[in-house]
């Protein structure tokens, strides 16, 4: 059974910095995306980063330049550096991932339980 746990949010001040990071473990066969996710109080969920398989990374606009998406592969984790953060960043942030978990598995999405973020003053 594959897992995300999330870890490493918090309350911070504006232009702040905090790193999120999410494990992943159980039986995975084929790892194809991990990224993060958040949600807003009265919004949808958005994409703010996302690894794909082939190493490239994807942000949206309003975190480029002051997010970075990291990994460590050997032990099947994602980070997100955030910094210079802004209250408008104050959201659960969720790790996901595409994956197999055999190779006779479908394609599936996992997600973390979510951890919070606050930026404010």
């Amino acid at each position: 059974q594959v897992q995300l746990v999330e870890s490493g949010g918090g309350l911070v001040q504006p232009g702040g910095s905090l790193r999120l990071s999410c494990v992943v473990s159980g039986s995975i066969s084929v790892l194809y995306l991990m990224g993060w996710y958040r949600q807003a109080p009265g919004k949808q969920r958005e994409l703010v980063a996302v690894f794909t398989s082939g190493g490239s990374t994807r942000y949206i606009d309003a975190v480029k330049g002051r997010f970075t998406i990291s990994r460590d592969n050997a032990k099947n984790t994602v980070f997100l550096q955030m910094s210079s953060l802004k209250p408008e960043d104050t959201a659960v942030y969720y790790c996901n991932a595409e994956a197999r978990a055999s190779l006779s598995s479908p394609r599936a999405e996992y997600w973390g339980r979510g951890t919070q973020v606050t930026v404010s003053s």
